[in-house]
């Protein structure tokens, strides 16, 4: 084999350099996407001016090449599934059984693959049969027809944990115990936005064919103050080493369902008029409850809503959302008696509070940053400007 030329030479090292040059991304980032063989220019940056972090890196998949254990392509295929594009849970994003079961939405079908028929019906049946007298058999993770005890008594039932709730008891942990943040509740009379949203409803119903609700005004207020505060729109890397401030508003907004927590994410939301964000918004939580959020669609936000006020909660303080430096949470609206010019009135006061992180946020920052949106909500015309 010959040796490549001197010129040949010359010319790759030039374009390495060249690319290395154009392309911004962390020495870490850098070093893992040698590891892994990812060529840099394919992988979207989340940082500064589109900077490549190792988290970008990590969270990048390969093009066509999605890496499926046996059993969970076994069932995509049977039941119909696209897996292209999906991240998977397991080693080296590998997708494993219980991220096909949480694509489907059919709860019986659901309820049945749970059961483990295809890993069942490898099995010897005689085996089973005996087991089954004995066991409430489930599969074991990673271990497919494998059976594990499950404790059950007249009042009590013990079954493992699912693979969502697993990944959110492992990431609010890690949220709880790793940063340390501290919570301001401010009280915000919503006598001016529910004025407001009524005259509104109309006109975005006629444009938008959608429903505006309370929760999309704050939304909106959220989008344009935290555009004036970069410290509450930042994050924190991993090792506590740099700080990224975002240049725009990837808002997250918390979704429960009965199986556990998503959080969707619209892009861009600065960028959004008021119908275009309540549009983004239903689209996004429609699609949530439905199960068919696409994987890159529940990742990427830089500030997160909580928004439990439909269900008459009066006041709670949520968790941060890894990698978001901070998280609102808004409870209900409630008939308050306040005073007024020397008066008892009452008004709709309405609770929110600001989950900060401390490492990168103080309280003063916090207070700024709330003080403008109390103001805002309070006096919500300066919205439509």
């Amino acid at each position: 084999m010959r040796a490549p030329s001197l010129r040949l030479t010359i010319e790759l090292e030039s374009k390495r350099m060249e690319e290395r040059q154009l392309i911004r991304a962390t020495p870490a980032a850098r070093a893992l996407a040698r590891r892994m063989k990812v060529m840099l220019s394919n992988v979207t940056g989340t940082g500064y001016k589109g900077r490549i972090h190792i988290e970008d890196v990590a969270g990048w998949n390969f093009q066509g090449k999605v890496h499926i254990s046996p059993l969970a392509r076994r069932i995509a295929e049977a039941h119909n599934i696209d897996l292209t594009g999906i991240r998977g849970t397991g080693h080296n994003d590998k997708v494993i059984k219980d991220d096909v079961l949480l694509l489907i939405s059919d709860p019986e079908l659901k309820a049945r693959l749970t059961r483990d028929d295809f890993a069942e019906a490898t099995a010897a049946p005689k085996i089973l049969s005996k087991i089954s007298k004995q066991l409430h058999v489930v599969p074991a993770e990673g271990k497919p027809g494998l059976p594990v005890k499950v404790e059950e008594t007249a009042d009590t039932e013990t079954v493992p944990l699912s693979m969502m709730r697993k990944i959110i008891a492992k990431r609010m942990s890690e949220s709880y115990f790793s940063i340390p943040s501290f919570i301001q509740t401010w009280e915000i009379d919503m006598t001016e936005l529910l004025e407001l949203r009524k005259k509104l409803m109309d006109p975005i119903k006629e444009k938008t064919d959608k429903k505006l609700t309370v929760t999309d005004l704050i939304s909106y207020a959220v989008v344009k103050t935290l555009m004036k505060h970069k410290y509450i729109n930042a994050s924190l890397n991993n090792e506590a080493t740099e700080i990224t401030f975002h240049n725009y508003v990837n808002l997250g907004m918390a979704v429960g369902l009965d199986e556990g927590l998503l959080v969707p994410v619209v892009k861009n939301a600065d960028k959004m008029s008021l119908s275009e964000l309540v549009v983004s918004l239903k689209d996004v939580t429609e699609r949530t409850f439905s199960k068919k959020l696409m994987p890159d669609e529940q990742t990427g936000s830089t500030f997160t809503i909580s928004n439990l006020g439909m269900y008459g909660v009066e006041h709670f303080t949520a968790i941060i959302n890894q990698p978001n430096a901070a998280i609102l949470s808004v409870s209900s609206t409630k008939d308050t008696i306040v005073a007024r010019n020397g008066e008892a009135v009452i008004r709709p006061i309405m609770k929110i509070s600001l989950t900060s992180d401390h490492r990168i946020i103080d309280g003063l920052t916090a207070a700024k940053f709330m003080t403008d949106l109390k103001q805002l909500l309070e006096n919500p015309l300066s919205l439509l400007i």
